[in-house]
């Protein structure tokens, strides 16, 4: 892991860039050290794009105590394009405006190539974070891609709780990784999501295999989340990463 460049927010925060191998990511860390580490999640949109909304998730998590840190996903930002998933998105994108159901073909490839390339990035990532000395404790990972973080809860140890983001485009083939999930779960669904298929999210959660799951259900579209739901995942954090 090679720093590359920080800076002290108003709050106190530590922010600092990095880059692992061809990897960049975000790290924040509060000013008690060492601290647990939350995991930020989000769709492969960019870091750029979506640097407003992880900030502020960030420093949520570093007024509670906790540092947080994220890295860019393949095919993303700045990173190399990836010829297959660029025409999974085009195959998305022409069934969407021709209002078209998505069909399982498209999800798969569109996903699933996602989680298998990203999910030990994901754990070399983490390998590199907690060797810092002012990274210890507990590992949970929030938000992002819900079968990303699916297949993390599976096969990385290391992470002790998880707060998810119900989402539509999720393969078949998830749903049977979902039973094996058995680390404490925090779901968040917007009830009234357009891009969302309200009884598939309902399936994946009645699937997942945790003795410990909550699903927060809240009125609104995919943006809605209202402050009281970030507030209830906050605690929940508390909770499993003490």
């Amino acid at each position: 892991m090679h720093f590359t460049s920080e800076q002290h927010l108003d709050d106190g925060v530590l922010e600092r860039q990095f880059t692992l191998g061809e990897i960049p990511g975000i790290l924040w860390t509060p000013a008690s050290a060492p601290a647990p580490l939350i995991l930020l999640g989000h769709p492969p949109l960019g870091l750029r794009k979506m640097y407003p909304r992880l900030a502020g998730r960030a420093r949520r998590a570093a007024a509670d105590g906790f540092a947080a840190a994220t890295i860019e996903l393949p095919g993303s930002g700045d990173r190399p394009r990836w010829a297959a998933a660029e025409h999974a998105r085009a195959d998305l994108r022409r069934a969407m405006e021709a209002d078209e159901p998505v069909g399982d073909e498209i999800i798969d490839a569109l996903v699933l190539p996602l989680v298998e390339r990203s999910v030990p990035e994901w754990q070399a990532a983490l390998d590199a974070l907690l060797s810092l000395p002012e990274i210890g404790g507990p590992v949970g990972y929030s938000g992002g891609v819900i079968s990303i973080g699916i297949r993390l809860a599976v096969v990385e140890p290391r992470i002790s709780a998880a707060v998810l983001f119900a989402g539509s485009l999720v393969p078949a083939a998830m749903f049977e990784e979902a039973r094996r999930v058995t680390i404490p779960l925090h779901v968040l669904l917007q009830w009234d999501d357009e891009g969302n298929d309200r009884q598939a999210a309902l399936d994946l959660f009645d699937a997942f295999g945790s003795k410990e799951k909550t699903l927060h259900a809240n009125m609104g579209g995919h943006t809605g989340v209202p402050q009281f739901a970030g507030d209830a995942a906050a605690r929940f954090f508390a909770r499993h990463l003490r």
